[in-house]
């Protein structure tokens, strides 16, 4: 295996596409999973806004999204990403399909941290007075942060091997250059780089998490 054909510049400039499909895809992916999970908890049976009704509904295309393979996924929503973003390919086409994968995981991630909140907490907080907002941002989101780190780890963690992924329809970053290179072309030394870079991003994303995750637990 001769890796002395390896350009360097485009394995770096693959890594950063890298970077950003999962730096802005997580983003998004809070900001929609979050509420989710949110509202999936207390709409729950027992909760504050307990109504199985909508519970049902929105739980349903939470599952639906969830059961849905990444690959497959990545190309029914062709047609909204180029709505979205005008284009299908590379960093900004991945975005819409990543964050449409991610965020239904992400939104049972917040649902089961939330569920491992003191039910004695929410009920002293609710014999108080407390209002929704009060209850969410004072009450369940702080006793909970631990777990939600963990799970922003994980879903994390879960986007960089979508990245990897999308590189099958042209998506950037390193799937791409190991389908290209690696697959169509046969170059084996570039895809065991991009195997070794793409492991090394997971294990950092890790051990980041687990270090932010053990200080907010101690807390």
């Amino acid at each position: 295996m001769d890796f002395a054909g390896i350009d360097w510049g485009e394995i770096g400039t693959a890594s950063v596409d890298t970077l950003k499909m999962v730096g802005f895809s997580l983003l998004f992916t809070i900001l929609i999973g979050l509420p989710t999970g949110i509202y999936l908890y207390l709409l729950s049976k027992g909760q504050f806004l307990e109504n199985r009704f909508l519970y049902g509904i929105l739980s349903s295309v939470v599952n639906g999204l969830r059961s849905i393979p990444f690959i497959i996924l990545m190309i029914v929503v062709i047609p909204f990403s180029i709505f979205l973003t005008g284009t299908s390919m590379g960093v900004l086409g991945s975005i819409p399909p990543l964050v449409i994968g991610a965020a239904p995981f992400f939104a049972r991630l917040v649902e089961m941290s939330l569920r491992e909140v003191d039910r004695g907490v929410v009920e002293a907080a609710q014999s108080m007075g407390a209002t929704f907002w009060q209850l969410v941002w004072t009450v369940l989101i702080p006793e909970s942060k631990a777990s939600l780190f963990a799970g922003v780890t994980v879903t994390a963690v879960t986007l960089v091997s979508y990245t990897a992924m999308s590189g099958v329809i042209g998506g950037g970053g390193l799937g791409d250059l190991a389908v290209r290179y690696g697959y169509q072309r046969f170059q084996t030394d570039i895809m065991l780089i991009t195997v070794i870079v793409l492991i090394i991003f997971v294990q950092v994303i890790q051990s980041v998490g687990d270090r932010f995750v053990l200080r907010m637990s101690r807390k």
